[in-house]
Formats: structure tokens, C-alpha cells, sequence
């Protein structure tokens, strides 16, 4: 290694994979940039570099996504080279030209590689002109819904609609009918188009459950290409990995397992190789469950995985952990591989969670806040790669993910359990995040057996039990949320609802779980006295983060946010209970009148700050229960807005292109006679109006 290095490197990227890279760059004694975005100004990446500049708004298209912007960044800061990460540039062919103009170094592959590799349909040809297998389906550039649609009954149903750019899911559709095709393929499109800048889809025949196995490969300019084993990676959730793992379990179980491995990793190489291939890459596979030797080729993803850390805990070269990061900065800068394809060893078991800021409980929907308390695990072979830290703000721009939880075990069932103690020891107030769900699916007896597969999530999770608060658990939510004791003197001036004579307590109202709670609240110094549903509880605070209700210890992380939220979190469970005020009641109330017991509400609303990217009804339209009234883009994934009921569709004015805020009324549905009995009132005003 006696090359010349970077003296500085940009990275084109936020999120903890900026934070990951900026670490590994000083650890080489490089000078580390970071860009960030209006929203991004007080992130963790932008702390951690020696460097920061500002390259725009918080939108994607205006800041990440844009090449003139990190161009003008590179200039500014004297960066002599540009690591993309995942994501955004990451596999853009037009951003390393650019580079290349400019004469910059792009740390990743060579223009060429990416053309071929970095575009699905043209990687899937390409491999299959050399005998590489592939699963069967239509891969053509350019085919527009109308052929696409011509084109599904030739490939078969139940299949999969893919985009031709871009990785992780986004984008991907399962249609198992000629009837769901048109909205699939508008959805995919949008998606595509927003994600990768790139609307170009194909179709595929849906393989049904198989496993998802990738193989990590390297390569320098020296003609070296090898293989640093496989990654299994078959719990997805709509496409989108949640729980990754090196090795394999499928191969670990297998008898044939070694054999298997270097044939699948041979066909990594050789696949990178036919593209002259530099750099650090994935070539991902389907592969059979019952039979391990028969795999397909999907893509080959031209850049760093999400889930790299595994290969890098499980991976020895000269007894040593290797460093994807380091080896992609060394290979750009022209060093060779030291280390032979027989040095690369396995050892032991490494297992990966995603935590995503997001409500699995409710259909996985986006949260949105201030990070408020924040601890993260650690100890004894535990790795979190991370871009939190208190007071971050997660916002509705970018991809939920906030953090990785990695365990390194000498088997795999010692890395479960690592990663099980390292998920409960974690705690995040301020949005709700994933990490129970990732708790029950490690827990799952077919996750625990290696029995997987990536329709397995799907499968287990109508049967999932999210855990609810307790009624003790709410009776410390509203202790916690009294407003502070006042000291003065008279009763009349501390506003805790004293009376003379008997002491009652204060109807007070909470919003949990999408749902609302009363009870009654009564002061009682350095306590409370609190009524639900009939169950007396006093609650005390014993110290910080100790409380006792009804005389029984209570150890909860707690925390609150400006609106009032109070957010309880234990064992990986977390949960944010909001006080409502007296207007918020009495419009509740009212509304309930109006539509009478048990119907359900008329109105539609926004669960999530986010962006209006299709309104497929128009305003006065008949619909149906069920109908996709509209769509609404947050943190990078698709939300469709439903009718609660069959009826006449007010739209509110919506129109794409809209931004929304949480809870904002996007429409309203209204059976044929109220909207009867609304054109009467209407016609009756006119009448005396005139």
C-alpha cells in the first residue's frame, strides 16, 4: 500500500452512512466534507466532519439529487474525490461523468460498470448473454404501461413489476391479476420517478418464496477480483430488507453448503469481471430453497449495501476484520488488493436490524419529531452504525431509516440473542420506531430456525401482537403530564382542581394508539390520584426515571415533547401519549353527534406531513369504501388516502403537488343522503337569501 491517498474526500450522502464513511475517512487521516440540506443543518453527519457546506433546501431533487450542488461543494471545499454512499448519486451514470469532467475522483466503479450494472434491464440481458441464469420476464428500455400490460400475459401471473433504477425496494409492485396492472403500474412509475429520477420499469415473474442471498465482491484496477462471502437477506417487508445476516443459514445448514458458496461466489465474480468491474459491489441472487444450488441473478447493486457491516463482522483476512470503506478509498486511489481469494475467511455469525422511525403497529406509517432521549446499545461485540443524536429532528424528506443494530456472535443463535439485548436496551423518545416489531420477528420460531424466505414477514405478521399500554402505564402518562406544582400558598392559585369539601378529580382526555382514553385526575403534591375505568392509582415519583404505581416499582425511560406528548419506552417498546385540550374534546365530541353512533367518520386525513403526488377522484365524484381517494408521498414511500365509506367525495381543494401536514383534512365522504339533505339546507339558504 505505499499509493498516495486523498487529502480530502466529500461525501455525497447524510444519514448514518455519512456518519459510517466520515469515520472510516479519519481513521485514514483524510479530510472528511459533509453536504447537507436546509433539514439536515444540525444532523449528526454534519458534526462529524471536518467540514460541512449547505447545498439546499430539504427536498432531495433540490439538495442530494443534485449534481450541481455537490459539484459546487467539491469546488468550494477542494475535495479531490467523492464517496456516494447508498442511495441518491450513488449509482447515477450522469454524476460520475460529471465527476470524471471535473476531474474528480468517483469512489465507486468505472462509468461503464455502472451503465451496464447500475440499470436493471440492461444488467439482466447483459448476464444472461453470458449464460448466467435469470429469472424469466419482459426487460426491454423504453416500454410504456400500454406494453408493459400487452407483455404481463407472456411472463405470467402472479409477477412483479420493478424499476429499471435504483435498489431497496421502492418502487416494486406483486400483481397477481390483469386487473390490478394499471394502477401498479402508475404507482411503480411515480415512485421510480421520484426515488431514481428514472420512471423505467420491467416486469418478472414473481419467484414464490425464495431466499434472498447476495455475495459482497471487491475488485482493484490490478485485475484482482474475489468474493467476501454471502449475505442472506430474505426478511423483507414489501421488498424492503428489514433483518440481514452473514453467512448464510441456508448454506450453514446445508451439506453442500461450501460447495455452494464458492459456486454462487464464482458467479459474482465472473458477472463482475464481465464489466470490468472496480471497486466494492453486490451481486444479488434468488435463490431455491429446496434446492440451494439453483439460484437466479437479480442485479448487481454498484456501490455499498445497507447491509455491510455484516460481511465486515463476519469476514477475516490475516485474522483481521476488514474495512469495505477503506478498501473502496484505497482502490480509487489505485492500490491493489493485498490479500488473496483463499485469505478470505469466515468467522462466526453477524445479524443486522434496520430502525426505522415508523408506527408497525398501525401499518408501518412514518413518524415524524425531535429525537428527545436517546441510548444506544453497546457492549461486547454489539456495532450500531447511527445518524441519531437528542435533539435530531427526523423529518418527513428522507428515508425513515435512522439507525443499524448489529450483533457479531460465534454462532448464530449467539447473535440473535446479542441483537434481541441490544434492540431492548435501546431507547428512542421522541418518534416511534420499529424496534418491538424487530424484537417479535427475531423471536418467530421460523426466524430462529433459519427457516426463511421473503415472503416470511408477510406470513407472521397478521399474527404479531404489538403490545398496548397498560392502564397503570397511562396513569404515569398523566402524572407526567400535570403541569408543574405551583408553590403558592393558596389553594386558589395553584389551578390543581382543589375544591372545598370532597376532593374530585379532573376529567381529563389522552390520544393513544390512534385512540382516545379518559380518565380522572386529581393532584396529590408529589403524587397522583388517577381513576380509569373504575381502577384507582396513585402514582409517585421515586427519582429519576423511577416511579411507583400503587406501591409497585415502575422503571421506565420517559421524556416530553412540546406539544405535551408524553413518551414511555421499556424493553424496546415505546409509545407517545398526548394530552388533548378542551377545544380538541368538544370538536371530537360534536363530530361523533353529528354522524350518530358507531358510523364511521366522514373525514379523511392526513396521518403524516408529507407531499401530494396524485389525486385520482374528483371533487363530487360517487365512490366506493376502499376507493384510493388520493396519494401522498413521506419519507420516500407511498400512502394511500382510502374512503371510509361509500358516498359523495368532497376533495378540499387538493391537488399534486400539495404539501400536507399531519392530521389536515384531505377529504371528505358523505353518504347520498346527508349530501341530499346538505344540497336542501344550501337551496334553502339561497331561498331566503333572495
Amino acid at each position: 500500500m505505499t499509493n498516495k491517498l486523498f487529502d480530502t474526500v466529500l461525501v455525497a450522502n447524510r444519514g448514518e452512512i455519512a456518519v459510517r464513511v466520515i469515520r472510516s475517512l479519519k481513521a485514514l487521516g483524510i479530510r472528511s466534507v459533509a453536504v447537507y440540506s436546509d433539514a439536515d443543518a444540525g444532523a449528526l453527519h454534519v458534526a462529524e466532519a471536518d467540514v460541512a457546506v449547505r447545498i439546499g433546501p430539504g427536498a432531495a431533487t433540490e439538495s442530494y439529487l443534485s449534481i450541481p450542488a455537490i459539484l459546487e461543494a467539491c469546488r468550494r471545499s477542494g475535495a479531490q474525490a467523492v464517496h456516494p454512499g447508498y442511495g441518491f448519486l450513488a449509482e447515477n451514470l450522469e454524476f460520475a461523468r460529471a465527476l470524471e469532467d471535473a476531474g474528480i475522483t468517483f469512489i465507486g466503479p468505472d462509468a461503464h460498470s455502472i451503465n451496464l450494472m447500475g440499470d436493471k434491464i440492461r444488467s439482466k440481458n447483459h448476464v444472461m448473454s453470458h449464460g448466467v441464469p435469470v429469472v424469466p420476464g419482459i426487460a426491454k428500455a423504453g416500454l410504456t404501461n400500454e406494453e408493459l400490460m400487452a407483455a404481463a400475459d407472456s411472463v405470467g401471473f402472479p409477477l412483479l413489476i420493478k424499476p429499471s433504477a435504483g435498489g431497496g425496494g421502492k418502487g416494486m409492485f406483486v400483481v397477481d391479476s390483469a386487473a390490478e396492472l394499471p394502477e401498479a403500474l402508475a404507482s411503480a412509475r411515480r415512485t421510480a420517478a421520484s426515488a431514481f429520477g428514472d420512471d423505467t420499469l420491467f416486469l418478472e415473474r414473481l419467484v414464490r418464496n425464495p431466499r434472498h442471498i447476495e455475495v459482497q465482491v471487491l475488485a482493484d484496477r490490478h485485475g484482482n477480483t474475489m468474493h467476501l462471502g454471502e449475505r442472506e437477506c430474505s426478511l423483507q417487508r414489501r421488498h424492503q430488507k428489514v433483518i440481514e445476516e452473514a453467512p448464510s443459514p441456508l448454506l450453514e445448514n446445508h451439506a453442500e453448503g461450501g460447495r455452494i458458496r464458492a459456486e454462487i461466489g464464482a458467479a459474482a465474480v465472473a458477472a463482475a469481471k464481465s464489466v470490468d468491474y472496480v471497486g466494492a459491489g453486490t451481486v444479488e441472487f434468488l435463490v431455491s430453497d429446496e434446492n440451494p444450488g439453483e439460484f437466479f441473478f437479480m442485479e448487481m447493486n454498484t456501490r455499498l449495501q445497507v447491509e455491510h457491516p455484516v460481511t465486515e463482522e463476519v469476514v477475516r483476512i490475516k485474522e483481521q476484520r476488514i474495512d469495505l470503506v477503506e478498501w473502496q478509498v484505497r482502490i480509487a486511489a489505485g492500490e491493489a488488493l493485498d490479500f488473496t481469494q483463499d485469505q478470505v475467511q469466515l468467522h462466526g455469525h453477524a445479524t443486522e436490524a434496520r430502525v426505522y422511525a415508523e408506527d408497525p403497529a398501525h401499518d408501518f406509517m412514518p413518524s415524524i419529531g425531535t429525537i428527545l432521549v436517546l441510548t444506544e446499545a453497546s457492549g461486547e461485540h454489539i456495532r450500531v452504525d447511527s445518524s441519531l443524536r437528542e435533539g435530531l429532528v427526523v423529518s418527513s424528506f428522507y428515508d425513515p431509516m435512522v439507525s443499524k443494530v448489529i450483533a457479531w456472535g460465534t454462532d448464530r443463535a449467539d447473535s440473535l440473542a446479542r441483537l434481541d439485548r441490544a434492540l431492548s436496551s435501546t431507547v428512542i423518545l421522541g418518534v416511534l420506531t420499529n424496534i418491538e416489531y424487530l424484537r417479535l420477528l427475531i423471536a418467530d420460531q421460523d426466524v430462529a430456525a433459519g427457516r426463511l424466505d421473503t415472503n416470511l414477514i408477510a406470513r407472521v405478521m397478521p399474527d404479531m401482537e404489538f403490545r398496548a399500554i397498560s392502564a397503570a402505564e397511562l396513569a404515569l402518562a398523566a402524572h407526567l403530564s400535570r403541569p408543574a406544582h405551583k408553590s403558592a400558598a393558596s389553594p386558589w392559585q395553584r389551578g390543581d382542581g382543589w375544591r372545598l369539601g370532597a376532593h374530585v378529580g379532573t376529567a381529563l382526555q389522552f390520544e393513544v394508539d390512534l385512540q382516545t382514553r379518559s380518565l380522572s385526575f386529581r393532584s396529590t403534591g408529589n403524587g397522583s390520584a388517577i381513576d380509569i375505568d373504575g381502577q384507582e392509582f396513585l402514582v409517585e415519583t421515586a427519582g429519576p426515571g423511577r416511579f411507583s404505581v400503587n406501591g409497585l416499582a415502575h422503571r421506565v425511560s420517559t421524556a416530553r415533547s412540546a406539544d405535551r406528548t408524553i413518551w414511555l419506552s421499556h424493553d424496546g417498546w415505546t409509545t407517545g401519549v398526548r394530552p388533548l385540550d378542551r377545544t380538541e374534546v368538544l370538536a371530537r365530541e360534536l363530530a361523533a353527534m353529528d354522524r350518530g353512533a358507531g358510523a364511521l367518520s366522514p373525514e379523511v386525513r392526513s396521518p403524516m406531513p408529507g407531499t401530494v403526488i396524485a389525486v385520482q377522484v374528483s371533487d363530487g365524484e360517487l365512490v366506493a369504501a376502499g376507493q384510493i381517494l388520493a396519494t401522498i408521498e413521506a419519507m420516500k414511500m407511498e400512502h394511500q388516502m382510502l374512503s371510509p365509506s361509500d358516498g359523495v367525495v368532497n376533495m378540499s381543494h387538493l391537488k399534486a403537488g400539495d404539501l400536507v401536514k399531519a392530521n389536515q383534512l384531505i377529504a371528505t365522504v358523505k353518504d347520498m343522503e346527508s349530501q341530499a339533505e346538505d344540497i336542501d339546507t344550501t337551496l334553502t339558504d339561497l331561498e331566503h337569501s333572495a
